[in-house]
């Protein structure tokens, strides 16, 4: 599937990673497309062990593969940054 709208593939990523890491909605209100998703500053409290889940979440779901961890570092940094590049790579 071709993902032409790009809100729409955030926010089923933003839905996935919230199943996946075991979040509710609620943690996620105050997030945006752009806010860090790793880290301390995630809204959401995620860590490296939430980063290897959604790495795996993205290569299952998406069929896309994050294949170096400096190349992980920059896809993981925002919803937004996943969008892209699933819609590059898939």
């Amino acid at each position: 599937m071709a993902y032409k709208d790009i809100q729409g593939l955030e926010k089923e990523l933003l839905d996935l990673i919230l199943s996946t890491c075991e979040r509710d909605k609620e943690d996620a209100a105050d997030m945006n497309c752009d806010s860090p998703l790793i880290g301390p500053e995630s809204i959401l409290g995620l860590d490296s062990l939430d980063a290897v889940e959604i790495v795996s979440l993205i290569q299952t779901h998406f069929g896309v593969r994050i294949t170096s961890k400096e190349t992980s570092v920059e896809v993981l940094n925002s919803l937004a940054t996943i969008a892209d590049y699933i819609r590059v790579n898939r």
